[in-house]
């Protein structure tokens, strides 16, 4: 039995997660391919694994540091599936905080279909802003 199973049935039985929870988090994590509320099938690999934030100094900047960041989505998917164990009444205290900062995001909303949806989507996602300061790439590949 793998090391993300044995935990999810740990919290079942510690009371920490329900029946229901844990279901939905077996799912998550035993699924190759992902299928969609319309049937949908996406295959992971066709989905980007990281995203890219790469700022580089323009001809006027004065630190001419360089940012290279590279976040993998694995990390996404892994806080998505945190977040559905989160008991509803802290995921009320966190959108709450969220919307004071002015992020308007609902934890409770969040599935993992969702997220995959997103993950295909952003795979045709790229920004570029060219400053006399930076010049600034968010990308994924």
């Amino acid at each position: 039995m793998n090391e993300e199973r044995r935990k999810i049935l740990e919290m079942l039985a510690q009371g920490k997660i329900s029946v229901d929870e844990a279901e939905k988090l077996l799912a998550a994590i035993s699924q190759p391919e992902e299928e969609s509320e319309t049937g949908k099938k996406y295959d992971k690999k066709d989905f980007p694994k990281y995203l890219r934030v790469v700022v580089e100094p323009g001809p006027a900047s004065r630190k001419g540091e360089k940012v290279n960041i590279r976040v993998p989505f694995s990390l996404l998917r892994a806080g998505i599936k945190l977040a559905s164990v989160v008991p509803h009444d802290v995921q009320g205290k966190v959108n709450e905080h969220l919307k004071e900062k002015g992020i308007n995001l609902d934890l409770s909303n969040i599935t993992p279909d969702n997220l995959e949806e997103l993950l295909k989507h952003l795979n045709e996602l790229e920004v570029d802003v060219d400053s006399k300061e930076e010049k600034v790439r968010i990308f994924c590949e």
